[in-house]
This record gives structure tokens, sequence and C-alpha cells, in this order.
């Protein structure tokens, strides 16, 4: 029977002590979903969620720290979810507030630098004072690199690289000739960040959403159906130890890696 290693269920509790650390992801890319269906689950409203969704990011940034995984992305607000109810978006940007706050000590403390792609110039200006800040106050720090994806979208981020490169070929600034994948991923807003190795979505869905487009090429991708606010350390590592039972050949052939 074929076995789905994007699914592998495990049947035991595992820790960071099961994980190979020769083997590790250098960058986690997550999808976190399913805060609203969890609320509602219990009979509550979407906030609840959100509200609750905020100590699985804690314990994830932490999970990730311990390993030394160096870069960590999560997609916290997408260019999409500026359609959401009024009052929604403004309960997500004071979470956003409040745990940027809440956090200073706890990045310095674990030498964990914080970055921020998308369109954050369009976030509330009191958002984009804290996120800036707090980026400012951690960007000497040298361990993980945390990276929220703040009014993100892939295509968006595409469109804005191709908009600059055709720019530059019209002011002669770039040959046509010479535009590679190293010239696209420059004008990338996650420039900065290596190609995704490990993609975990929770909730159950399969989608990308519009995450990462271009980074996730390779990725290997694993989709969990525990809801977001439910998500912790155990989950991590099973996503971890999936990666690593899986072969990446990168358009190669078993044998030649072998």
């Amino acid at each position: 029977m074929d076995v789905n290693p994007a699914r592998i269920v495990f049947n035991k509790m595992h820790t960071l002590e099961d994980v190979d650390k020769e083997k590790l992801p250098q960058h986690v890319a997550i999808i976190m979903d399913g805060n609203g269906r969890w609320a509602k689950q219990r009979g509550k409203i979407r906030m609840f969620g959100h509200e609750n969704g905020v100590e699985s990011v804690n314990q994830t940034v932490e999970s990730c720290a311990k390993l030394q995984i160096p870069f960590l992305t999560l997609y916290a607000f997408s260019t999409e979810n500026w359609n959401r109810p009024k009052t929604e978006i403004d309960t997500l940007m004071k979470l956003l507030v409040n745990a940027l706050k809440r956090e200073l000590k706890t990045l310095n403390k674990h030498n964990i630098r914080l970055r921020a792609i998308g369109k954050i110039e369009t976030l509330p200006s009191k958002v984009y004072k804290e996120l800036t800040e707090v980026m400012s106050k951690t960007e000497n720090n040298s361990g993980m690199t945390l990276t929220l994806a703040l009014s993100y979208g892939s295509r968006e981020e595409i469109k804005t690289a191709v908009q600059q490169i055709a720019t530059k070929v019209k002011n002669n600034i770039i040959s046509p000739e010479n535009i590679d994948e190293t010239v696209i991923n420059t004008h990338l807003y996650a420039h900065f960040l290596p190609d995704v190795d490990l993609l975990i979505r929770t909730s159950g869905e399969c989608r990308i959403s519009n995450f990462l487009l271009w980074q996730i090429a390779y990725a290997e991708l694993y989709f969990i159906d525990v809801f977001w606010p439910d998500f912790r350390e155990n989950h991590l590592v099973e996503a971890i130890l999936s990666y690593q039972n899986r072969e990446r050949r990168f358009g190669k052939t078993s044998e030649q890696l072998n």
C-alpha cells in the first residue's frame, strides 16, 4: 500500500530529541490555518481562535529556536485577508501589536532576528511602527531569522519584482539576456530568505493559498488535520520527521543520489 508522506500519522508522541540534527530543514514555512473553525467548534466567535493561536506561535518559534533551524516564516496575514470583516481585522492587528510588544524580550533572549515580507507599508500605522521597532531592536541577533508574512501575497510579490526588473531593462540597467533566477530572486520581498525546505499547513486544507510560490519550488509539503490553536511541539516534530524520511531528488533519480 502506498503511503502519502505528507499525511503520515505517528503512533507515539515524539519530542525534539527524536529529530536528527544532521538532517534539519534550513527553512520551515507555516500556513497557520484553522483559528476560526477551532473557535466555531467551541461555540465561540472567530476572534477567540485567533487569540488562542498566539500560544501556538510562541511554542513553534521556541521549538524551532531550540532545534537551531536557521529560518522560520509564518503566514500571518495575507493580502486577501483585508477582505475579512473589519472587526476581525482590527482584532488581528491588536493581537499583532500586543505580541510584538510582549515578545521582544523573548526574541532577544533566544537570539532571534525578526523580519517581515509583504506590503507592510499598508498596515495600520500603529502596527507598522511597532513592527519596524522590533525588527530594528533585533537586527543584530544572529540566531534564527523569524519572518512574518504580513499583507503578503506571492503573486503580488512576483508582479512587483517583474515591474522593477522591467523598469531596469527599460533604463538599460539590466540586459534582458542577463535576467536569471538570481536577478528575479533579488527583486522579491523575500530576497533575504533561502528556498523553503518544509512547508506545513494546519487544519486539513491542502492548498498553498498564494504563499511563497517562487520559494517553494522544491519544498516538501506537509498537511496536518490539527487546527492551528492546537498545534504544539509534537506536531512540529512529526512534520520534521516526515521531512527527514523523504528522498529529495531535485529532478535527479534515486540512483544518481546514491
